[in-house]
């Protein structure tokens, strides 16, 4: 235990006080442990054929210290996650790889303006507000020319997002919630083109869970009139919601408004669905409430079975496309997103 805990703290920790800066915070912050590149959205064709898609890039520090031993040392490893939800054709595609840095197989760098792992990649433009979005597997593809709508969010306060009570369990969280998605999509040799929304978060950190949680619950929904709306639920092992859940709502013009856990509920539905791989049960409906920003939604997914299996690199969750219908105040609300849940079926990936 002595020996894990100096090793930890070999790495930066997050904690209050962090100065975001952008470009540069878009990239590599090899400082810290862990970090991840989350980009999910949902897209559709001209005559209305609905897709979603997830591409996840994650880095996980082995050691501290750079490499040393060579350009194959391992100081870092890279994994990536590819999924495509076909709605209308009611099949989810996902695989996923891992690779070392080595000679430029994977990495994050801001000299380029790129994070990639193999021959899937985000590039971003020289002014920083498009990405070029490619990952090409056996059966499906993507290929999205991303453009910024918003300035980026940061979650939390006072620089972090906080996990649990200890110092240091959080992370800096930043998310570009309005991405404009142009591009095609390809299933099993079929391109098409399509139009929509994505969403990128960023999280870097040490430490973030505490030890008695058994996963989480995150969902995105980016509303029809311009606001967006982020969510995560920290489950306990005996069943109880941690007190440090959070959320940020973001309105219209890019202003962000920090929610503790009691300024929301997200409560899971009676809709359940199982899985026949890893015989995880998931709630796939919510209520997700709102009460300061007027926000009553009910969530539903058309295509339950958007569970990434698992392998002998990473445990499975369910990340998947959904929509939101209900109240802002006195209109109507509608809304597409994400949501994730992780503990299900294992243990929540890259948690500690």
């Amino acid at each position: 235990m002595k020996t894990s805990f100096l090793f930890l703290l070999a790495f930066r920790l997050a904690v209050p006080g962090y100065h975001y800066q952008f470009p540069r915070d878009h990239f590599n912050h090899p400082e810290f442990q862990t970090e991840w590149w989350y980009y999910t959205g949902n897209v559709h064709t001209a005559g209305g054929r609905e897709f979603g898609f997830e591409l996840t890039f994650f880095r996980r520090a082995l050691k501290p210290e750079p490499a040393s031993g060579g350009v194959w040392d391992a100081r870092d490893l890279w994994l990536a996650h590819l999924a495509l939800s076909d709605i209308d054709g009611r099949h989810f595609y996902h695989t996923e790889r891992l690779n070392r840095a080595g000679p430029g197989l994977a990495g994050a760098d801001a000299a380029q303006a790129r994070v990639w792992n193999g021959n899937w990649e985000t590039r971003w433009g020289p002014d920083s507000s498009t990405q070029q979005l490619r990952a090409v597997a056996e059966h499906f593809a993507v290929d999205l020319a991303l453009d910024n709508r918003k300035r980026p969010a940061i979650h939390g306060l006072n620089g972090v997002s906080q996990k649990a009570a200890e110092p240091g369990r959080a992370s800096h969280y930043i998310s570009l919630t309005r991405l404009a998605a142009h591009g095609t999509v390809t299933v099993e040799g079929q391109p098409f083109l399509v139009d929509g929304l994505a969403w990128m978060d960023h999280e870097f950190f040490t430490q973030q869970l505490d030890t008695r949680e058994s996963g989480w619950d995150w969902l995105s929904l980016q509303l029809a009139e311009g606001s967006e709306l982020m969510l995560f639920r920290l489950r306990h092992k005996d069943g109880t919601t941690d007190p440090y859940s959070a959320g940020t709502y973001i309105d219209a013009q890019g202003r962000t408004k920090h929610l503790a856990a009691g300024d929301f509920a997200m409560l899971p539905g009676s809709d359940i669905w199982t899985s026949p791989a890893t015989h995880g049960v998931y709630p796939i409906s919510w209520t997700v409430r709102v009460p300061s920003v007027g926000i009553d939604a009910a969530v539903s997914t058309r295509l339950p079975q958007q569970e990434l299996a698992g392998s002998a690199i990473t445990p499975p969750y369910w990340e998947g496309a959904i929509k939101a219908i209900g109240t802002r105040g006195a209109s109507p609300l509608s809304a597409s997103g994400y949501l994730e849940m992780t503990g299900y079926a294992g243990p929540a990936p890259l948690s500690e």
